[in-house]
């Protein structure tokens, strides 16, 4: 069976660049679920609603891995799967290894994703004696004392690190000693790697922090909205209140003008003459 160690993705020397690398899981991910529904072709603004993505960017990513698609009928869906898991390395076998068994890491060796995505979990590896042998997602935990031997033994070249972060750059530069030259890192840290040893870095908090960020500005925006339409509600008051101080002067200067017409009409005494008689 091909394992990572002797095989890695053609991505890179194919000159297809990282922007458009991080971008071909999403479309992976799309086309998959268009697959499993038996759908055979699909537009380029289809796709690209479904990946989140704008239908330029899209065409412009495909057209590095040489698929153009069919006017007025769009992309074979199946196709484009083959070539895509092509270029991300997942027609073969890739064995990961997850370093940090608590929460998280058992969380991760639970999820059934890996194995239809071409990834085997190959062990779990863990410091605490007490979990050395513990049965997690089917699997029994392994010391790390094991570590280097497990990595040999079963060719692994990508790591997963779900460790607190005090020990997490220890870990690393064991399993890159061992021949890892991909990490996923869970842990809250920076990790320092030699050249030729990729790393992708998972933050939870980080991600939530931007998402508070995001929400602060929201609320702001509102705030500035409801104080503008407040201030709109308040000229429209003033305008108003404008206009009925001007009717009563209006009113004001109207009315000795009426007292003069009044007069005008009195008898000779002042007072209102008699109709007179036909």
């Amino acid at each position: 069976m091909a394992t990572g160690r002797t095989h890695r993705p053609a991505t890179r020397s194919r000159g297809i660049p990282e922007a458009t690398v991080a971008r071909l899981p999403l479309y992976l991910r799309a086309l998959t679920a268009l697959s499993e529904r038996s759908v055979p072709t699909v537009s380029s603004e289809e796709l690209a609603t479904a990946a989140g993505v704008n239908s330029a960017k899209l065409r412009k990513d495909f057209s590095y891995l040489g698929s153009y698609g069919t006017r007025g009928v769009g992309y074979d869906v199946e196709y484009l799967v083959y070539q895509i898991s092509r270029e991300l390395g997942l027609t073969q076998d890739w064995p990961v290894v997850i370093v940090g068994i608590g929460n998280l890491g058992a969380a991760l060796a639970n999820y059934g994703g890996f194995a239809s995505r071409g990834f085997r979990v190959a062990a779990l590896i863990d410091a605490d004696p007490a979990m050395a042998g513990k049965p997690v997602a089917g699997m029994p935990v392994q010391h790390t004392d094991e570590l280097e031997k497990i990595i040999t033994d079963n060719g692994v070249s990508i790591g997963v690190i779900a460790t607190p972060a005090g020990a997490a750059q220890q870990v690393c530069e064991r399993l890159v000693a061992a021949g890892v030259t991909s990490i996923l890192n869970f842990a809250p840290t920076v990790l320092t790697v030699p050249d030729g040893v990729d790393v992708r870095k998972v933050d939870l908090s980080i991600e939530l922090q931007i998402l508070a960020f995001h929400e602060q500005r929201k609320a702001g925006e509102g705030a500035a909205a409801e104080a503008a339409s407040a201030a709109e509600r308040g000229s429209a008051v003033g305008a108003a209140e404008v206009d009925a101080a001007d009717a009563d002067a209006d009113a004001d200067v109207d009315a000795p003008e009426a007292d003069s017409a009044a007069a005008n009409r009195k008898g000779p005494d002042g007072d209102v003459p008699a109709v007179m008689p036909a």
